[in-house]
Formats: structure tokens, C-alpha cells, sequence
């Protein structure tokens, strides 16, 4: 490997990543005013029974799972997925959330039914589970869905909003990628700085342009036998992804938007009192369709992220001298300026205009074996010619 600078790459890499940049521009100068796939237009949902995918036998094509934590009609899922179609090297999966599920973590939905619904996805198979990314992966490589064993690298992305630093913590998309990693699958998670008033959809379909050489490489390594093993790869595409500065292999940053608890009005806001109910996973909505009414009372049953309320309403009885408080609040992170003075973080590589390339591994800390591996790796695969 050749020498590097004290930003973890060489120059030859570099150079070599600005004329790979510089080409994929120039071919896409024509279409590059195209918006992105409308979701409307190409994705459908069409619930039905669910049966084991069958395969077909005569696509020897390595098979990509794609997930992620927007939810599967997110307008970054759409554009990575048409990008990998179109492509026409893969045999293209989809299992990801029915709804947002960004800051669910590595959550998982045990003990309660979780529906899987088939979704049109041109050029490929997809399906929405009413459950967190989490879920959709450990879902997608049990069998139970899919007939096929396992894909050669799970995609989670392309996310709205960055997973830098303690962020990744709270990130649905990057768990999703982590239990890829826990199966024993090679996954990536590709974010996209998403910036309110500044941010377009059609960035999108610019940040699936930059990180596709890296995916094409990585499925190319991971057929050799040469991709860093015991690690996910985390990629920040900085805001403008047409303008970006290269590639930089970054560390995890300490970085983390607050969390800002404000109290909501039930009369000022009617839809709070449902909040909770809207959130029922479909087991618990028919198990809720299956109780009786009681002419003593009716339970309700609301379920949240972190505990079950059980709320009694009496019917025909004398109410009870004792009274239930009962308050609502709506979470918001709110984004906290930071001063960052080390190039190789995460949080200030992006905020420079670099794509952050991070290794993650299942040990609290990556380990220095498994970190030159994986920077020596990214050296090789963005020096070689796409």
C-alpha cells in the first residue's frame, strides 16, 4: 500500500477517486436534470398472502438485499434500488420498513405477528414489514421469506439525515446493517446529510452516484475473498454530493444531536390521544379486535417503544375517587454546534465535504487489525478503474 497522508488515504487514491468522480459526471451530464424515481409511479403496494419467494435458478446473479430506516417508499431506497436495477449485475431484494423507523436502534418486534406485504418494485423483489429495519434483515436472511440462503452484501440506505458519532446509536438504518454483520453477511450503510431548506430530492439520485463505484468494488471483493472481514462499512455522503471532495476513511466521532422533550396538548393537538394507538403492531390490533366488551369496563391497550399503557374506561359504573394523570410529549433532536479539530472524524470529514467512509465493528471499539484492513482495502478498491 502506498504511503498516506494523516487523512487515511494516499495521494495516488486521491487523485485517482477525483478523475473516477470527474468521469461519472461527465457521462451523466445528459440526465443528470432527470428527477429522481417518483414513488408513486414505482412503487406499489399489493397485500397479500406471503409464501416463500421461490428462486429462480437461472439468475446466477449475486443477490443484494437492500433495507432501510425511512421507510420503503422513501425517495432513497427508490433511487439506490433503480441504480442497482438498472445496473443489471444483481439479483435485487428489498425488505425494509412500511413506515419510518429511522430512530427505532436495534430494536426488534418479538412475540408479536409482523405482516410482510409484496411491494412492485421494477426489476426487483420487495416486500414492507410492519416492523423496525432490524426485523426486515433478520426476516430476510432466515429463510422464512426468501428461499435463498443469504445475499452477498446487505445495503441499508440511502438514509435521510447523517449517523455520525452517537447518532448511529439511535439509527434504525445503521442496526440494520449491524445485524447483516451479526449473521455473518458483509453490509453497508449509506446516509445522506440531509439539510432542511438546503436539501433536494434529486440529491438523492447524485449521492447513489457516488457511493455505486464502492458498492460495485466491495460486491467485486467480496466474490474474491478479499473484503475486510468483521466489519460494516458506515458512508456519510456530505450535502452536496455532485460537489463532494473525495473519499476519507474516518473514525466515530463523539458527536450527537440533543434530544428535546416538548409537552403536547391533547386539546390543542386531538391526534395526540391516538398517538400511541397508531403505533399497534398488527398482532395487537387483532387481539384488540377479539376482546368483548364488558359492561363494567373496556380495556385499551396502547403500546409505545418503551412500555405498555394499560387504560381501564369505566361504562355504566360510578366513576372512581381517584384521578389519572395523564401528559403527552413529542421528542425532537435538535442539532448542537460542536468544534472538531481532528480531520479523521466522521462528523468533520462530512461537514467538509468529504464522503466519510467508517469501519464499524461488533466490538465496542474497532480494533487496530481490523481498521488497517479495512483502509487498505478502500485504498484498493477506489484505485482500481470502474
Amino acid at each position: 500500500m502506498t504511503s498516506k497522508n494523516n487523512n487515511g488515504l494516499s495521494a495516488a487514491l486521491v487523485s485517482n477517486l477525483q478523475d473516477v468522480l470527474s468521469k461519472r459526471k461527465g457521462a451523466s451530464d445528459g440526465s443528470s436534470d432527470d428527477p429522481p424515481p417518483s414513488t408513486s409511479d414505482s412503487v406499489g403496494v399489493a397485500a397479500k398472502e406471503v409464501e416463500v419467494e421461490e428462486i429462480d435458478d437461472s439468475d446466477s446473479r449475486p443477490i443484494v438485499l437492500v433495507t432501510n430506516g425511512d421507510g420503503i417508499d422513501s425517495i432513497g431506497l427508490v433511487s439506490l434500488v433503480d441504480a442497482l436495477v438498472n445496473e443489471g449485475l444483481y439479483n435485487v431484494h428489498v425488505c425494509a420498513p412500511q413506515m419510518d423507523k429511522s430512530v427505532s436502534s436495534h430494536s426488534m418486534t418479538p412475540g408479536e405477528t409482523i405482516a410482510a406485504s409484496s411491494v412492485s418494485i421494477k426489476g426487483a423483489t420487495a416486500f414492507e414489514v410492519s416492523g423496525t429495519p432490524v426485523d426486515c434483515i433478520s426476516l430476510g436472511l432466515s429463510g422464512a421469506l426468501f428461499a435463498w440462503s443469504k445475499p452477498i452484501l446487505v445495503i441499508s440506505g440511502i438514509n435521510q439525515g447523517s449517523n455520525c458519532g452517537h447518532q448511529m446509536l439511535y439509527s434504525g438504518a445503521v442496526a440494520g446493517a449491524r445485524e447483516a454483520l451479526i449473521a455473518g453477511v458483509p453490509s453497508l450503510c449509506i446516509s445522506l446529510n440531509w439539510k432542511k431548506d438546503e436539501s433536494k430530492e434529486s440529491d438523492f439520485k447524485d449521492a447513489v452516484g457516488v457511493c455505486l463505484p464502492l458498492i460495485n468494488a466491495a460486491i467485486r471483493d467480496i466474490e474474491k475473498g478479499v473484503f475486510p472481514k468483521d466489519c460494516s462499512l458506515k458512508i456519510e455522503i456530505p450535502t452536496s454530493p455532485s460537489s463532494n471532495k473525495g473519499f476519507k476513511v474516518t473514525k466515530q466521532s463523539m458527536w450527537r444531536q440533543s434530544p428535546s422533550w416538548q409537552a403536547v396538548s391533547a386539546n390543542r393537538h386531538p391526534g395526540a390521544g391516538n398517538f400511541m394507538s397508531n403505533q399497534q403492531s398488527l398482532g395487537a390490533q387483532l387481539a384488540q379486535l377479539g376482546r368483548d366488551a364488558s359492561a363494567a369496563g373496556a380495556a385499551r391497550r396502547f403500546t409505545t417503544q418503551k412500555k405498555s399503557i394499560v387504560e381501564i374506561e369505566s361504562v355504566g359504573v360510578a366513576p372512581k375517587t381517584e384521578s389519572r394523570v395523564k401528559k403527552y410529549f413529542r421528542l425532537e433532536f435538535v442539532a448542537k454546534e460542536h468544534e472538531h479539530t481532528d480531520d479523521d472524524l466522521d462528523i468533520k470529514a462530512l461537514e467538509d465535504g468529504f464522503v466519510s467512509v467508517t469501519p464499524l465493528s461488533l466490538l465496542p471499539n474497532v480494533d487496530s487489525e481490523t481498521q488497517a484492513a479495512a483502509t487498505e482495502w478502500i485504498s484498493k478498491a477506489l484505485n482500481t478503474d470502474h
